[in-house]
């Protein structure tokens, strides 16, 4: 029989942290915040925000997943960096000359993305280039939607640790109608 390490109860899952500095759209940081429920990760969000995190404005948004979402948040970068003593921060910029397949991500790491009309402030890139990565694009286009982003970021990270503690086979494979089992 095959040990299959993704219905193992012990089976530990890899830790990664979504970090969004000063996200303006609640839609996007909505689905950020769905990636992260169905992936086993946190989400940091970074002040200035551009809505409302109240349940209030999380009910309106339709978000009846927030509740079982780990989110933090900060007043600002000094206070994310304060909160989170030795982060190995990834910095996913469209300035970036890596690529997300290039980086060495581990457990534990976290990954920044910027404000959608700017991206991550320079400053905060400047001070450790060699954690910045890109997602690879065209020439010429701007840049991937936010939560888009993300979710192609992250399951990159997981995939370089063989998608450890998550689900890789479906509970409920397609079968024929006869029974067989047409996919896994």
């Amino acid at each position: 029989m095959r040990h299959d390490q993704n219905r193992d109860p012990v089976c530990r899952q890899m830790s990664f942290s979504v970090v969004l500095h000063e996200p303006e759209q609640p839609g996007n940081t909505g689905a950020v915040g769905r990636t992260c429920i169905c992936s086993g990760s946190s989400l940091h969000l970074i002040h200035p925000l551009g809505f409302l995190t109240d349940e209030k404005s999380v009910k309106r948004a339709g978000l009846d997943y927030w509740p079982r979402l780990e989110v933090r948040e900060y007043r600002n970068y000094a206070d994310f960096l304060e909160k989170n003593p030795g982060a190995r921060i990834w910095f996913v910029t469209t300035k970036a000359q890596r690529t997300i397949a290039e980086a060495d991500f581990r457990d534990g790491d976290y990954l920044m993305f910027g404000k959608e009309s700017a991206g991550i402030p320079e400053i905060i890139l400047a001070a450790a280039p060699e954690r910045c990565v890109r997602i690879p694009m065209r020439a010429g286009e701007r840049s991937l939607n936010l939560s888009n982003a993300v979710a192609i970021t992250l399951y990159e990270a997981l995939r370089h640790a063989d998608y450890v503690g998550l689900e890789k086979y479906s509970p409920s494979p397609i079968h024929t109608e006869s029974g067989d089992l047409l996919l896994r």
